[in-house]
């Protein structure tokens, strides 16, 4: 795993970390997921049958990775809720106006769920690139420092 949750005041946050920032946005997801799915519904997610598909998701034209990345786990959200899509794995490839990504989900009936995110927030939104023997110290136990190079976020959400 590449995503910890982390402390924060009133909501629940992660730290994900990625040698690009397209595997960043992954990793994101997947601690996104993990926050949500208890520990049996992660294990039933695992072992449920995957389908594949590309996800679209428009943005404009030179838009930041960080806001890039609030639109795509709100998609992913909404894929849960509204498509019965739970995500899994995915490769992302980011172009000049639109995201896609090459998803694999199965079906959220399937998944156990243990807490609701309401929204993606803004609210201490990273997205930043570390060059080599860079380090990103924690301030949060549950947090490993990170070396560089690399990628890591912040996100935070509301439950």
């Amino acid at each position: 795993m590449s995503a910890w949750p982390r402390p924060t005041t009133a909501d629940i946050a992660i730290r994900a970390f990625a040698s690009t920032p397209q595997e960043l946005m992954v990793e994101a997801a997947l601690g996104m997921q993990d926050i949500i799915a208890s520990s049996s519904g992660i294990i039933s997610a695992r072992n449920a049958i995957r389908q594949t598909g590309i996800w679209e998701i428009q943005h404009p034209k030179g838009e930041t990775n960080d806001r890039i990345l609030v639109k795509f786990l709100e998609e992913i959200l909404y894929r849960c809720e509204v498509e019965d899509q739970w995500f899994v794995a995915g490769q992302v490839m980011l172009g000049e106006s639109m995201l896609s990504v090459q998803a694999s989900w199965v079906e959220e009936s399937a998944v156990e769920r243990e807490v609701e995110i309401k929204a993606v927030t803004r609210h201490e939104l990273c997205f930043e690139q570390l060059s080599k023997g860079m380090s990103l110290p924690s301030s949060w136990s549950e947090v490993p420092e990170f070396l560089g190079p690399g990628w890591y976020c912040d996100v935070v959400f509301d439950i």
